[in-house]
C-alpha cells in the first residue's frame, strides 16, 4: 500500500500556532534551497559507514517544524517480521527490502512504488524473518540497459542476487541468471543455519560477502568464510576461510575441486565496510562455535570478536584487532566498523581511522592502516574459573579513551527494583548467581553477563560527523543469566522463563540464557536502560550523554513523562543541520537531539517501534530534504511487527519569525 501526501492543513496549522507560542509572526517564508545536496547511496550513509549527510535545510532552528509527507507500506508483515532496513538512494530512487527478501525501488520524493521483485527465499528454520538493507554498484564499461547500475541482494536462503536497479529485473550475466548460490564450498547446513541479513559490500569491483550462522547449535557449525565476487560476473575471486596460523585455509581453488570451508570457524553478520583509496574490507568478526564454550574451537577463535581488515581484490589478511580474547560471553562484533579522518596527525592532516563499537560498550578507535589503537588500551585481569574443561583468557582489552559506556560490574548497592518487593527479588536472584563483572565466566549456577548477549552496542552502530570531530553513539544496559549445564542436567529445566536454550552439540554441555529481571518483569539493573552518548574523538572524552527513551509503551497513561531509557536496537545518524537523528527505542517515537548539547528538539509517534537506522537525502538542487525511517518493530523484544517505511520534511512555507 502507498500513501503519498502534499504537506497538510493541518501541518501549517500546527506551524502556524508553534509560531504564536514562540512569539513569532504569522507571515511565512519559502524553504531555503540553497546548501548541499547530499544522498544516501550505502545503507551506512558512506561506504565506510560514517552515518553522516552533509544536508542541512533541516536544522536545529527549524526541525520542530518537520511533518510527515508520506508513508509507504509494502504489505510483507506477519506477526515475526521486522522490518529493520536501510533504504539507499540511488540516483531519483529509494531501494530496499523487506523482511522476506522482496526488493522495492519508491520515488524518493513521493515514496510512489515504481517496481519491485520478490526473491521467495525458503524461510525454514527462520524464526524472525528481517532484511537489514541492499547494496548498489555500476559495472564499469558497461552500456545502458545492460545491468550497469546493479542492486545487490543477499537473501535468507542463502542467494546473492544482482537486479538492474532501473527495472528490478535479475542481471542475466551475474552468476546463474542474476544468482549466485553462497551455500556452495559451506557444507551440510540445517534449515535456517546459515544466511544473510546485512547487505552485502561493494569495494574495489568485488561484492563482499559474511552471512548469519546460528548461534550455539553445534562445534561443527557452518564455516564463517568470507568472499568476495566478480560485481559483474558473479565469479568467486576468492575466499578467507578464518583459520589460525600453522592451519591451511581452505581456498576458493580448493572449494572448486570440492572442499568444504572449515567448520566452526567466527563468521561476519554485520555490515562491513570498505575504503576504495586502500583497497580494503574490514570486517566485523563474530563468535567461533560454539558461543558460550569453547572447549572444543582448538583455537578456530583465533579471529573471533575481532575487526580485521582483507585486501578487498584478493582476500589477503592485512591486521586483526581482538576486542575479547576467547569470546564465552556471545560479545561478538556486531556493529559496521566506521571509517573516518581522526583529528591531528603529521602537520594536522588527519589520521585514517577506524571507530569500532562492541556489545561491552566498548568503542575502540584505531588506525585503519594498521590496527593499531589511537589511545591506550589497557589488558584487565579477568575472573578465572568456570566449567570443567574451559579455559577463561587471563586478560582482556579495555579501552581508556573513549571510557566504556557501560558498566563494568552490578554490585548490591546498584540492584534495582521498582518497590523493595522487587528489589528484595532482585537481590536474591543476583545472590544466587555468580557475579564477578563484565568478564564472569559462565557456570553451571549461573552468571550474570552484563551487558547481555544484546549490547552494549550492537547492529545500529555509531556516526561521525568529521567536521566537528564528534561521535555519537547509542547503547543499552540490559543483563542476562547465561547458566552452562551438563547436558544429562538440561532436561530438568524445560519449562524455564528462557530466551533461548543452545544445544551445543559435540560439548559435555548445554547453555541456558534469561534476561535478569524481577518476578514483576522489571530490570534488576537501575534506569537508564538506554543512552544516547557523543564523544569528542580528539580527546576521546564524553560531550554528553541522555537517557534515550521512555516507557510509553509499559505504562501508557503517564510513561511517557518518564525519561528512563529503554532497549534499543537500530543507530543513529548526524546531520550538517547540527542534527541527530534515531529511533531504535521501545516507546514508537523518532527523535531529532541538537548535536552540541544533546538536547531533545523534536519527535514524532511511529505506528510502532523503529528499530532500524534511519536515513536522509535530497534528490536535487530544488527538491526538499527528507528523512526516512522504517517503523517495523522488532519481534524478538516484544515490539509490534509493522511494515512502514515513513518521510518527513519541512513544509513548504514555514512561519516567519518577527
Amino acid at each position: 500500500m502507498t500513501r503519498a501526501r502534499k504537506p497538510s492543513i493541518r501541518g501549517f496549522a500546527m506551524a502556524a500556532l508553534s509560531s504564536v507560542a514562540t512569539g513569532c509572526g504569522f507571515g511565512e517564508v519559502s524553504i531555503d534551497y540553497a546548501g548541499p545536496v547530499d544522498g544516501w547511496p550505502h545503507v551506512g550513509g558512506a561506504l565506510g559507514g560514517s552515518r553522516f549527510s552533509a544536508n542541512d535545510q533541516i536544522d536545529r532552528d527549524n526541525v520542530a517544524h518537520l511533518e510527515e509527507v508520506w508513508r509507504f507500506e509494502s504489505g510483507d508483515v506477519s506477526p515475526t517480521t521486522s522490518l529493520q532496513v536501510t533504504p539507499i538512494l540511488v540516483d531519483d530512487a529509494l531501494v530496499f527490502c523487506t523482511p522476506r527478501n522482496q526488493v522495492v525501488s519508491l520515488d524518493a520524493e513521493t515514496g510512489t512504488e515504481r517496481w519491485r521483485f520478490d526473491a521467495q527465499p525458503d524461510l525454514a528454520g527462520i524464526y524472525n524473518p528481517l532484511c537489514r538493507g541492499v547494496a548498489h554498484g555500476r559495472v564499469e564499461g558497461a552500456s545502458e540497459g545492460t545491468c550497469a547500475s546493479r542492486i545487490y541482494l543477499g537473501t535468507l536462503d542463502a542467494r546473492l542476487i544482482a537486479l538492474d536497479a532501473r527495472t528490478g529485473d535479475p542481471c542475466d550475466d551475474f552468476g546463474d541468471a542474476g544468482t549466485v548460490n553462497l551455500l556452495e564450498g559451506i557444507g551440510e547446513t540445517r534449515d535456517g543455519e546459515y544466511y544473510m541479513t546485512s547487505p552485502p559490500t561493494v569495494v574495489a569491483g568485488h561484492v563482499v560477502t559474511g552471512a548469519w550462522v546460528t548461534d550455539g547449535q553445534r562445534v561443527d557449525a557452518p564455516g564463517g568464510v568470507i568472499r568476495g565476487w566478480d560485481a559483474e560476473t558473479g565469479a568467486l575471486a576468492w575466499a578467507w576461510d578464518p583459520v589460525p596460523e600453522g592451519v591451511d585455509p581452505v581456498t576458493a581453488a580448493d572449494v572448486a575441486a570440492g572442499a568444504t570451508y572449515t567448520r566452526g570457524t567466527a563468521n561476519a553478520w554485520a555490515l562491513l565496510s570498505g575504503d576504495e583509496a586502500l583497497g580494503r574490507v574490514y570486517v566485523p568478526m563474530g563468535n567461533a562455535a560454539p558461543d558460550h564454550y569453547g572447549g572444543e574451537r582448538h583455537g578456530l577463535g583465533r579471529y573471533a570478536s575481532a575487526v580485521v581488515a582483507l585486501d578487498a581484490r584478493t582476500g589477503a589478511l592485512l591486521w586483526d584487532f581482538k576486542t575479547v580474547y576467547h569470546d564465552v560471553w556471545d560479545y561478538d562484533v556486531a556493529s559496521q566498523p566506521v571509517l573516518y579522518t581522526h583529528p591531528g596527525g603529521p602537520a594536522g592532516e588527519g589520521i585514517p581511522a577506524l571507530a569500532q563499537a562492541t556489545k561491552m560498550g566498548h568503542v575502540f578507535l584505531l588506525d585503519r592502516r594498521t590496527g593499531e589503537p589511537l589511545f591506550p588500551v589497557e589488558m584487565i585481569a579477568t575472573p578465572q574459573g568456570g566449567v570443567t574443561g574451559e579455559v577463561i583468557a587471563e586478560r582482556q582489552p579495555v579501552p581508556t579513551k573513549p571510557a566504556p559506556l557501560h558498566p563494568h560490574s552490578l554490585p548490591d548497592e546498584d540492584i534495582w527494583g521498582l518497590t523493595p518487593i522487587d528489589r528484595a527479588q532482585c537481590r536474591a536472584l543476583v545472590g544466587s548467581l555468580r557475579n564477578d563483572g563484565i568478564f564472569t565466566p559462565p557456570s553451571a549456577k549461573g552468571s550474570v553477563v552484563f551487558p547481555g548477549l544484546g549490547g552494549g552496542v550492537n547492529w545500529g552502530s555509531l556516526s561521525v560527523d568529521e567536521a566537528h570531530g564528534r561521535l555519537v553513539v547509542n547503547s543499552m544496559h540490559n543483563p542476562f543469566i547465561v547458566s552452562v549445564v551438563p547436558r544429562e542436567q538440561a532436561t530438568s529445566l524445560e519449562g524455564t522463563d528462557l530466551v533461548g536454550a543452545q544445544p551445543q552439540e559435540g560439548t559435555p554441555y548445554v547453555t541456558l540464557r534469561a534476561p535478569l529481571l524481577s518476578d514483576w518483569g522489571m530490570p534488576c539493573t537501575p534506569p537508564p536502560w538506554g543512552l544516547l552518548t557523543s564523544i569528542d574523538l580528539a580527546s576521546g572524552e564524553i560531550e554528553w550523554q541522555r537517557p534515550l527513551g521512555n516507557l510509553r509503551e509499559l505504562a501508557p497513561a503517564f510513561g511517557r513523562f518518564f525519561e528512563w531509557g529503554t532497549p534499543n536496537q537500530g543507530g543513529p545518524i548526524q546531520t550538517a543541520g547540527g542534527l541527530v537523528f534515531i529511533g531504535a527505542t521501545m516507546d514508537r517515537t523518532f527523535r531529532a537531539f541538537d548535536t552540541e548539547t544533546g538536547e531533545m528538539l523534536w519527535d514524532a509517534l511511529l505506528p510502532t517501534s523503529a528499530h532500524a537506522t534511519p536515513m536522509t537525502y535530497r534528490v536535487g538542487p530544488e527538491g526538499r530534504q527528507y528523512v526516512v525511517v522504517a517503523a517495523g518493530g522488532h519481534f524478538p523484544l516484544g515490539s509490534p511487527s509493522d511494515d512502514a517505511l515513513v518521510a518527513y520534511a519541512l513544509p513548504e512555507a514555514l512561519p516567519e519569525a518577527r
